[in-house]
């Protein structure tokens, strides 16, 4: 085939492969429905590819080729993550390559075996005609150099026109994959989050003394528990029992749904929201995954304004510290020491792939034990970690198997409910789950989205204080800003609403809806 007809080839085969992407655009002629700057920005980042390959290989074919196999690749990954999470590929998803050869029980799982086996296959075939069909003539090896020079320059061009002019803004990946295709929505997005900047550092507020006749609390433990729901919610037609959920919305001085923007996955944004406060209004594009600039963000992170108050704050997760960068961020946001998967025991025969939430209480009673003065101890779980093992006995039901994890959970609730009453000290107990489980053919990310959270209160003699036992639903942000009031007392006049925690606090109104309208307030440079 001509040179000419192979690059031809290469653009329409690469209009085919986009058109695959879900979601899908309208249906009608292709051209009518993606935007021309979608189609021209896809055009070229497909010739840079292809002048990258043509600059390693000297093969024109083969260039085409394998620039269409990659571009095949992510439309895969990117369809198999829709199915499994509600979304598509990201930018801040390729920032996790390194971390699925670490770990890659965590994302293989949204990929069938038929489908891995293909992809491996493919890359096998590709190394081996990459070896068997390169071509030594520099003058190839030059021209595809020359391309790609030629490529970037038209792209960065572009982009910087596009930029100025508004395209993609605003963070929607559903509608801008829909509207300008996967590549395209890959590189704006990615533009977009590297030109936002990190916020003011965080100013304290003036406070009113916290709430009488009870004595502030002295102890704060919150309970990050993994793909935790309300089984009610999820599933029909199966015997659910959560009773230590029951009991403590029952006693909880407030609960409510804990609006989580992720399903099946991304445990750092409900994981960020509650410990940084700031909302994803306020992030703009690091919303994706808000640890990659958790760093920047630092002051405003729970332990570090708990610190100001002399608190002392311990964070426990029975894993991998390195994972998300949790050894760098929570040091630098205020953690005085971080309780890590060297301080459990390893997993028992048959308890399963991680450590138990039986034992992670263990360490949550010990320590809260041993606390001296006001502490925060804030602890993510694992052991209901996805994928679900068939649960054999009920014959390879996976939703089973789900419902015992949870129910492992529950107890773990009601374990600590109990526990912390006898300490006998003012405390508050905070328990969430980050995210919905991700069940294929149980659970849908087309449904509600929300997990359950829950607030409970302990005087110095260790009696629950039900108080209103009032129901308020709070995003991750919300929740961060309900804990500090009932900490250290709710602000007392407004403060500089870039400054403070990035949102605007008003002095007339007190309580929690004060504290949902201020935090869907927010107001920052970032994005």
């Amino acid at each position: 085939m001509p040179d000419g007809l192979t690059f031809a080839a290469l653009l329409v085969g690469a209009a085919v492969l986009d058109r695959l992407v879900y979601p899908r655009p309208e249906a009608g002629l292709y051209l009518s429905r993606r935007s021309m700057a979608g189609l021209w920005l896809l055009a070229w980042m497909m010739t840079a590819l292809f002048g990258l390959f043509l600059t390693c290989c000297g093969n024109f074919p083969l260039s085409a080729g394998l620039a269409l196999a990659l571009l095949a690749l992510l439309v895969l990954v990117s369809n198999a993550k829709h199915a499994m999470l509600g979304e598509p590929l990201l930018f801040s998803d390729l920032a996790l390559i390194g971390a699925i050869f670490r770990h890659p029980q965590f994302y293989l799982s949204a990929i069938s075996v038929g489908q891995r086996t293909a992809a491996g296959a493919v890359a096998i075939l590709l190394l081996a005609m990459l070896a068997w069909l390169f071509v030594p003539a520099w003058q190839m090896h030059l021209a595809g150099m020359l391309i790609l020079a030629g490529s970037l320059a038209i792209l960065a061009t572009t982009v910087r026109g596009a930029l100025r002019q508004g395209l993609a803004d605003t963070p929607d990946a559903y509608a801008d994959v829909r509207r300008h295709g996967l590549l395209p929505t890959l590189l704006l997005y990615w533009l977009r989050w590297r030109h936002s900047n990190d916020p003011p550092p965080c100013a304290e507020a003036e406070r009113h003394p916290p709430s009488a006749p009870h004595p502030p609390p002295e102890l704060l433990v919150v309970i990050q528990c993994e793909s935790f729901a309300d089984p009610v919610e999820l599933f029909e037609g199966f015997n659910i029992s959560l009773p230590g959920l029951a009991n403590a919305r029952e006693s909880a001085l407030q609960w409510g749904e804990l609006n989580v923007s992720g399903f099946g996955a991304y445990t750092m944004r409900t994981e960020y929201g509650v410990l940084f406060g700031r909302s994803e209004d306020v992030l703009g594009f690091r919303r994706y995954d808000p640890f990659l600039t958790a760093l920047g963000e630092a002051s405003y992170a729970l332990p570090a304004r708990l610190k100001e108050a002399g608190w002392r704050s311990l964070f426990v997760h029975p894993h991998d510290m390195r994972f998300y960068s949790r050894d760098r961020i929570m040091p630098a946001g205020g953690f005085a020491e971080l309780i890590g998967e060297e301080h459990f025991a390893p997993v028992a025969a048959g308890a399963g792939r991680y450590v138990t939430d039986a034992a992670i209480a263990g360490q949550i009673v010990r320590l809260a034990r041993e606390a001296i003065g006001p502490g925060l101890i804030y602890a993510v779980t694992i052991e209901n970690h996805g994928p679900w093992a068939p649960d054999m006995r009920t014959g390879g039901d996976l939703v089973q198997s789900y419902l015992r994890l949870a129910r492992n959970s529950d107890a773990m609730l009601s374990t600590l409910r109990e526990q912390l009453a006898l300490l006998k000290r003012p405390a508050v107990l905070v328990f969430f789950g980050d995210h919905r489980p991700s069940i294929p053919g149980a659970t849908s990310p087309d449904g509600g989205r929300h997990t359950p959270y829950v607030m409970i209160r302990f005087n110095e003699a260790g009696d629950i204080v039900r108080g209103d036992n009032r129901r308020v639903d709070l995003t991750p942000a919300e929740l961060h800003h309900a804990m500090l009031d009932l900490v250290l007392g709710e602000p007392l006049a407004s403060v500089n609403p870039g400054a403070a925690n990035g949102l605007a606090e008003t002095a007339p109104a007190t309580g929690v809806r004060a504290r949902v309208a201020a935090a869907r307030g927010q107001t920052s440079g970032a994005g």
